[in-house]
């Protein structure tokens, strides 16, 4: 009789990382599992198991003559959140193979983050902390001299995904006019959330704080350059907290150290970034170590959406909780493989 075999490939993620006992244990509950979490399933242990296989956890190569080989399989389930070129995506729709992700999962903490690294740009919060501490502090109206109210500043939103519908939501009490830039996306989607849509240029132009939200994807690496930059308004703000590849990263800086916008980036084109990196002196920037979306809670998420679907998957029905891969637009993406959790 055929065993259920569960492969379980999860790097950088582990079980631990992104599975509390519980969760674990209602894996384990539906077939047998063949864990590598030191380093990638070496290429003969994933042909081993690959007849008996019927769920794949993690980002292991499978191109179609491997599917060929998995006759059992349902569902690969993406535990690192990018849908990577590794996989023949058309052959696994062909065959009702899921290929999903609990990316999603990330969607709140990074909505929240943003927020928070957006209030510290317009009320100047640790600029005002740093010249405290050198003694050079100003008091009252003079310390507020180059900021503003992010309550009814104009805000523009750069991809509108699972992230960007988060972030909407976390700032309706604050009353922004709220204009979206996303060519993917038809207007009704994002009328829907009481956004007005718009071009690149209009967002950028007419916003005092602008999100960039958007993956990485064939046609709009390093869409985001000096020309971009010189179209906002002075003392405007600018966060990146999806991807570094989407602007590029040099006229970001220089934007930010003429003085011209202030900005906040949690990505960086090499993580971890080197020691002598320039970005570290850089002056008119907010920096994050590309840990807003990594929250315990959030990679606690992770597993127990990817195991709640996969429970639904072996059950015949469809997965309710992760986004599922589709072949016309992941074959645009371009994102890195996080290496980092």
């Amino acid at each position: 009789m055929s065993r259920d075999i569960i492969l379980v490939d999860p790097l950088p993620r582990t079980l631990d990382l992104i599975m509390e006992p519980s969760v674990r244990a209602r894996l384990e509950a539906l077939g047998e599992l063949i864990v590598s979490e030191d380093r990638p399933m070496p290429p003969e242990e994933v042909e081993r198991y690959l007849p008996d296989t019927v769920l794949i956890f993690g980002q292991t190569d499978m191109p179609r003559e491997r599917l060929d080989r998995a006759p059992r399989l349902k569902a690969i389930i993406n535990v690192e959140s990018n849908f990577l070129p590794n996989i023949d995506y058309q052959a696994c729709v062909e065959r009702g193979i899921w290929v999903i992700t609990p990316a999603s999962a990330f969607a709140s903490p990074v909505a929240e983050a943003a927020l928070a690294m957006a209030l510290d740009l317009a009320r100047g919060i640790t600029a005002a902390d740093r010249d405290f501490r050198l003694g050079v502090e100003r008091y009252g109206l003079e310390g507020n001299a180059e900021t503003f109210r992010f309550a009814g500043a104009p805000v523009g939103i750069i991809g509108f995904g699972d992230l960007g519908h988060a972030f909407r939501d976390l700032i309706r009490p604050f009353k922004n006019r709220v204009r979206v830039f996303d060519p993917w996306l038809p207007k009704e989607i994002i009328e829907g959330q009481d956004c007005e849509p718009a071009t690149l240029d209009e967002v950028l132009s007419e916003s005092q704080v602008v999100f960039v939200f958007a993956s990485v994807t064939s046609e709009n690496e390093g869409f985001i350059g000096s020309r971009e930059f010189a179209m906002m308004r002075p003392g405007a703000a600018f966060l990146l907290m999806s991807r570094a590849a989407v602007v590029d990263f040099p006229a970001m800086i220089e934007a930010a150290q003429s003085g011209h916008i202030k900005v906040a980036t949690d990505v960086f084109p090499e993580e971890p970034v080197a020691a002598d990196d320039p970005v570290r002196q850089a002056s008119g920037i907010l920096l994050s170590a590309h840990r807003t979306g990594g929250t315990r809670d959030a990679f606690y998420a992770l597993g127990s959406m990817a195991v709640a679907d996969a429970e639904l998957i072996m059950k015949g029905l469809p997965p309710r909780l992760c986004r599922r891969a589709d072949p016309a637009t992941v074959s645009r993406l371009r994102s890195k493989p996080v290496t980092v959790s």
